[in-house]
């Protein structure tokens, strides 16, 4: 990809392998040159974890102090008093066996998908299309639940899911480009010590090993681990 020169200026001065303190990691960032669209801020971290073993394997998700600057769909799949709640709580689609049924047929307009845990048994048959997809719903996330609710009001407000890839790295949304530097900053900080709260016993040394920060287009900036404590 071709790159103007204020870009490539601004790149120039950046060391890709010194790792910025946290703020002035998030000023780099918001200094280099956008793209015509207000891109997502991700952060990444590189934890000192075995993958292969499934009680090191780190899955989770929390609801971002500042939000996402991302308006979730939400879809749930439930029936009687959880499908009111979930209507009243502000969900954009709600249903069981005629959702379930959509979604089989190829209806994925959603970002969130919540059930019930009855409704899991239905939409164990759906594993191949949701969970590639990240969408297929785990109690683990807080999307297998009575309490839709709930889930439906975290979701529209700013939750985040996050689970470590085959390497041990977490790959997580922390805001826009377009936030206040205190507000990212909150985030990020929000994003690594709950990471941190969830260290599995059986981790042996260090945990957070390296922590980077980047936007939809641009490279990523190395952080100080010793400021996400």
């Amino acid at each position: 990809m071709k790159r103007g020169k204020n870009y490539r200026e601004k790149l120039a001065k950046l060391d890709r392998h010194h790792p910025y303190p946290l703020d002035e990691g998030i000023s780099i960032l918001k200094d280099l040159p956008s793209a015509n669209f207000d891109e997502t801020i991700e952060m990444a971290l590189k934890l000192g974890i075995d993958p292969r073993k499934s009680d090191q394997i780190i899955r989770g998700a929390l609801v971002l102090p500042r939000g996402t600057g991302q308006q979730n769909r939400v879809a749930v799949v439930a029936e009687g008093q959880p499908a009111t709640a979930a209507e009243e709580a502000g969900a954009d689609v709600v249903g069981f066996n005629d959702l379930i049924e959509n979604i089989e047929n190829g209806w994925l307009e959603f970002d969130v998908l919540i059930a019930t845990p009855d409704a899991m048994k239905s939409l164990r048959k759906l594993g191949r299309v949701l969970g590639p997809r990240g969408l297929m719903p785990n109690p683990k996330t807080g999307t297998v639940t009575e309490d839709t609710a709930q889930a439906v009001k975290e979701a529209k407000a700013g939750r985040v899911e996050f689970r470590t890839d085959r390497t041990g790295c977490l790959h997580v949304p922390v805001g826009k480009k377009s936030f206040e530097q205190d507000a990212l900053k909150d985030n990020v900080l929000a994003v690594s010590q709950h990471v941190q709260q969830n260290r599995p016993a059986s981790v042996k040394g260090s945990y957070v090993q390296t922590a980077a920060l980047s936007s939809t287009m641009s490279p990523g900036i190395k952080l100080d681990v010793r400021d996400l404590t």
